[in-house]
């Protein structure tokens, strides 16, 4: 086992960089060529059907069927222009990742041969039945059906030989099987409850958008090593391993020179993420080595979801072609950095507004801090239920340790905004809010100051920061969906929205101005942000946890606790007032978040027991036998000096036994407690044995971890962190 652990090393340091070619054209000159995007869609479709589409993804008009078909053809044209062959309803189903069933074109004829066919009910809509996802008990064997459903305002796009069609994934009952409805659903409710607070400000707004700005954090492993790691190949992260003398301390994997190899393989996804359409802007090396990010520029929140779905399969996919193999767990690498996906949230108007941006005038700005407050307010309210969206068996590992925030959610405004939202305390409540430097000082002014990104600094402990014009939610974990973060994030603001607007009416009802009435709603809820939900200071300290729990944040860690906020009262009334949800649907849901967890540390589990017994466990005993070997050989050719010759074999074939005694006595006990907990039918109680057993697999890698450090080189059977760390 050695001798291939170390030619498997050997060959990925001589590994060199795949050479891309570029396109002869610019990027922009070859954006969005595999996509049927409005510029295809002109090319493609007739006038009167290319403005019935766009009105059906702008306005949210219906399609009649024989629009449909007309837009169907168009596509199939497009796409066979492009040497597609089959069709594909993608979709998002609750594993995390995306799901595709191909059909091809290929019909009969009714002549005896065969015809490349495609129409609107193709498109519109398929039964794919994928009864095999998870759907926590909403699909019975007697109503397994699964229908997919056609998303226009995503757009249709070519994968290798294959056209794909974003949609929805419903259950035959109707409810939601996937992330992608409740994802449109929470956007709707959020355009509707802050359309009538903008229109206060302006009448002409007509629709609200969310924005998301995604950046996507992973690692890069050679795919030799990566075989060589069991643990890395089923789980996704190294289960043992001690820390390498040299990982991130010296910080100068972050922004450094990319590796050769790498950059091959970020300049090949780059180029397949432009031919989709998607805006990428931003590549750079992380902070631990072998970890990088990818971010694109912002947009609307339901594309952006879907596009990073996308370029995950993408980049999975070309990572092989270059001799790696791309980890997105949340921790695959235990002493150095996890990774995240930064979950950049904001809202925007049709007129072009940033609402989470300073106005032009007084009027503006009263705008900015209504929504700036109420969604500080609606992180307050729900924050149990915000951290239970992004917990998970996985980003339970990477919460609190390093440059990620704690399992608490509290907001970091930065000194700026903490000083404005003080004043406007203290100030009567039509005091005009300015812009500092564009307009003149008066007594009782309100500023905020005119370069206001450069005023808001960066927490790397708060999960949800506020840095200028939008707040970035850094606790969703890199392998996650993002529409459940954004999803439950919208609901929240819908929900607070909703009731400050009723507040204000009342009081403009009672004779007050707007501005007057506004903030003297905004005030009280003012004060209760600032004493509970904003926290500037260091997150990863004892006094803040301490400090949380006081303010009544939920402190909690045990991930299986955390989903059951997803159904208490108040989260049933949350998400089924605004329709995002029905009770039926979020008990499924919790039931699936119980199973894939027990499972993935099911999973685990089994992992490090056979890893321990059939790897670990051995290479002990054979150096073990071979100290042992020693201290015969010794004791025989040198009777009388060998028990101080032999002192520190002996010390360590004794540290070793003691070691290897402790890892077996620890599996046994660990899979004593699986058997237990596989026989609980509840998932809850299961999910919460599993939480038990998850812990327990820490002290048998603590012993690992110290065995390899005893164990000779030539004799460890896996590759190690320096080894698998620091592959250019």
């Amino acid at each position: 086992m050695s001798h291939l652990r170390f030619d498997v090393v050997q060959d990925a340091f001589k590994k060199k960089a795949v050479e891309v070619e570029a396109p002869a054209q610019k990027p922009s000159e070859y954006f969005g060529s595999l996509v049927f995007d409005r510029k295809n869609m002109q090319k493609y479709l007739n006038e009167e059907t290319f403005h019935r589409l766009t009105d059906c993804i702008d306005k949210g008009e219906a399609l009649d069927r024989a629009t449909a078909d007309k837009v169907a053809e168009g596509m199939k044209n497009w796409a066979l222009d492009h040497g597609v062959t089959h069709v594909s309803h993608w979709f998002q189903p609750l594993t995390e990742g995306t799901a595709e069933k191909h059909d091809s074109f290929m019909e009969y004829d009714g002549k005896g041969g065969m015809i490349e066919h495609f129409d609107g009910k193709s498109l519109a809509q398929q039964e794919p039945d994928a009864s095999s996802f998870p759907n926590g008990g909403i699909r019975a064997t007697f109503e397994a059906r699964g229908y997919t459903a056609w998303d226009p305002t995503s757009p249709v796009f070519i994968q290798d030989d294959t056209l794909c069609i974003p949609t929805v994934f419903v259950s035959y009952t109707g409810e939601a099987l996937d992330y992608k409805t409740p994802l449109k659903k929470a956007i709707k409710a959020i355009n509707d409850a802050a359309l009538p607070i903008c229109q206060l400000f302006d009448p002409k707004v007509s629709k609200v958008f969310t924005y998301l700005g995604w950046e996507q954090e992973y690692f890069l492993v050679d795919e030799d090593l990566y075989a060589a790691r069991p643990d890395l190949m089923l789980t996704g992260r190294t289960l043992m391993g001690h820390a390498s003398s040299k990982n991130q301390q010296l910080d100068d994997h972050y922004f450094g020179a990319i590796p050769s190899r790498v950059s091959a393989f970020m300049r090949e996804v780059e180029i397949a993420g432009y031919k989709l359409g998607i805006p990428l802007k931003t590549r750079h090396n992380e902070v631990a080595p072998n970890q990088f990010e990818l971010a694109p520029i912002y947009g609307e929140a339901n594309l952006a979801n879907d596009q990073n779905q996308i370029m995950m399969n993408v980049m999975s996919r070309l990572a092989r072609k270059h001799g790696f193999v791309v980890l997105f767990h949340e921790k695959p690498f235990e002493g150095i950095n996890g990774s995240g996906k930064h979950n950049n949230w904001s809202l925007g108007t049709d007129t072009g507004t940033q609402l989470l941006a300073p106005g032009k005038d007084a009027l503006g700005n009263l705008q900015f801090i209504t929504f700036f407050v109420n969604v500080l307010a609606a992180v307050q309210k729900h924050n149990d239920l915000l951290k239970a969206s992004i917990a998970s068996a996985t980003n339970a590992h990477r919460l609190g340790g390093h440059e990620a925030p704690p399992a608490i959610v509290s907001a970091f405004l930065g000194q700026t905004m903490t000083n404005v939202l003080k004043k406007l305390l203290t100030v009567a409540s039509d005091t005009p809010i300015e812009i500092a430097g564009k307009k003149g000082k008066s007594i009782g002014l309100v500023e905020i100051p005119e370069i206001f990104v450069d005023n808001t600094d960066r927490n790397r402990t708060s999960p949800f920061a506020f840095t200028g014009n939008r707040f970035e939610f850094r606790a969703t974990g890199s392998s996650a969906n993002c529409a459940g973060t954004i999803t439950t994030l919208n609901a929240a603001v819908a929900e607070q929205l909703i009731d400050f607007k009723a507040q204000v009416d009342a009081q403009m009802q009672a004779g007050k101005t707007m501005t007057t009435a506004v903030m003297d709603c905004l005030k009280p809820i003012i004060r209760s942000i600032l004493d509970v939900i904003c926290f500037d200071g260091n997150g990863y300290s004892e006094q803040w946890q301490q400090e949380a729990a006081r303010r009544g944040l939920d402190t909690g860690t045990n991930v299986p606790k955390m989903f059951t906020c997803f159904t208490t009262p108040k989260a049933i009334d949350l998400f089924t007032r605004l329709g995002i949800f029905n009770e039926k649907e979020l008990m499924a849901r919790n039931e699936v978040k119980w199973e894939t967890y027990s499972k993935k540390v099911q999973i685990e589990a089994r992992m490090m027991g056979r890893m321990a017994t059939n790897h670990i466990i051995p290479a002990g005993l054979t150096y073990q036998s071979r100290l042992l070997e020693n201290i015969n050989l010794m004791r025989k050719n040198f009777p009388e000096q060998y028990q101080t010759m032999a002192s520190s074999a002996i010390h360590l074939v004794e540290n070793i036994s003691a070691l290897i005694s402790e890892i077996e006595e620890r599996v046994n006990a660990m899979i004593e407690a699986r058997k237990k907990a596989n026989a609980i039918e509840d998932e809850y109680q299961k999910a919460l044995a599993y939480h038990d057993i998850a812990e327990s697999l820490i002290p048998i890698r603590t012993a690992i971890d110290s065995l390899e450090e005893l164990t000779d080189n030539d004799i460890w059977p896996l590759p190690k962190y320096r080894e698998i760390l620091f592959i250019n």
